[in-house]
C-alpha cells in the first residue's frame, strides 16, 4: 500500500506474508497440530509460525523495539520506548473450522500511547489501518463509525466469555437486555474484526469481557480514528489492562454504558 507510513508498511508486508501462509495451510486443516492452552482456548502450529513471521519482520526493521505476542510473550527490551502488540491469528477457532472470520492484528505504542494499528483479514484481503490523528482506512478508503443512536435500529457486536466463564451470568443479563432493546447482536468470533466492523459502520457498538491486549489494541485505535469512543465498563480508559471493553459511536456509548452498568 503506497499510502502506508514506514512502520505500517513493515507491518503490512509481514502480515501479508503470514496471511499467505495461513491460506496455504488452511487447505489441509486436518494436518494442523492443535494444543489447548485452556478450556476453549486453542493454539495451533499456524499461530506459532505466523507469529514467527511477524516477529522476524519487526526485529529486522526495528531491532530495538519491544514486542508483546500472544504465543511467545514479551520479546526484546522491557523498557523500550516503542512496543508492538501482535496477535498472529485472532479467531483461531474460526480458522480451524474453515470459517474465514479471522485476522492478523498489530499495534505499535510509543511511550504507552497507541500510535499505529493494522488489522489484516487474509481470506477477504481486507486491510484496516490507522495512525493516531490521521483517521482510519479500509483498503485505502476512509471509514467512519455510524451515526445511528435509536436503540431499536442499532446492531451490537459482542463476544462470549468462553475462556473465563466467571462472568457468564452477568454477560447473559447484559446481552439479554441488548437483544430486547436493539436490532440484534452478532458474535463472529474475532474481536479485532468486530472492532473494525464498528469502525466501518457495520456495528453501532461492541462490548466484551476479559480480552487480552493483543485482541483489542489495534482494533481500538482504528475505532477511535474512525470517530468512535473506546472505554472500559466504567466509562474510563483502563480497557487495555482490564480487558473489559465498550466501543461505540459517540451517540451510542452512554446508552451502552447505562445498560452494562445495571448488571455489573
Amino acid at each position: 500500500m503506497s499510502t502506508l507510513n514506514p512502520a505500517l508498511n513493515t507491518a503490512f508486508k509481514a502480515a501479508r506474508k503470514a496471511g499467505d501462509f495461513m491460506i496455504r495451510a488452511s487447505a489441509n486443516l486436518s494436518n494442523i497440530k492443535i494444543d489447548n492452552k485452556a478450556f476453549n482456548d486453542f493454539v495451533s502450529d499456524v499461530d506459532r509460525q505466523a507469529e514467527a513471521i511477524l516477529v522476524n519482520a519487526i526485529q529486522e526493521a526495528y531491532p530495538h523495539h519491544k514486542i508483546i505476542c500472544e504465543e511467545s510473550g514479551t520479546i526484546g527490551n522491557e523498557h523500550a520506548e516503542f512496543e508492538w502488540i501482535i496477535d498472529p491469528l485472532d479467531g483461531t477457532t474460526n480458522y480451524l473450522h474453515g470459517h474465514p472470520q479471522y485476522a492478523i492484528s498489530m499495534a505499535l505504542l510509543e511511550k504507552g500511547v497507541l500510535k499505529e494499528a493494522l488489522v489484516y483479514a487474509p481470506e477477504r484481503n481486507d486491510l484496516y489501518t490507522a495512525s493516531r490523528g490521521q483517521g482510519a482506512l479500509l483498503n485505502d478508503r476512509r471509514i467512519r463509525v455510524s451515526n445511528r443512536f435509536d436503540l431499536p435500529n442499532c446492531l451490537i457486536g459482542t463476544g462470549f466469555p468462553v475462556v473465563n466463564q466467571s462472568m457468564m451470568e452477568t454477560y447473559w443479563a447484559i446481552l439479554r437486555e441488548f437483544l430486547e432493546k436493539t436490532a440484534g447482536a452478532r458474535r463472529e468470533g474475532a474481536a479485532a474484526l468486530d472492532l473494525c466492523a464498528l469502525a466501518a459502520g457495520r456495528f453501532d457498538g461492541f462490548f466484551e469481557f476479559n480480552l487480552k491486549p493483543w485482541d483489542i489494541a489495534a482494533g481500538a485505535l482504528i475505532v477511535q480514528e474512525a470517530g468512535g469512543i473506546v472505554t472500559d465498563f466504567n466509562g474510563e480508559q483502563d480497557w487495555l489492562h482490564t480487558g473489559n471493553i465498550v466501543a461505540a459511536n459517540p451517540k451510542m456509548l452512554a446508552q451502552m454504558l447505562k445498560i452494562i452498568g445495571k448488571h455489573i
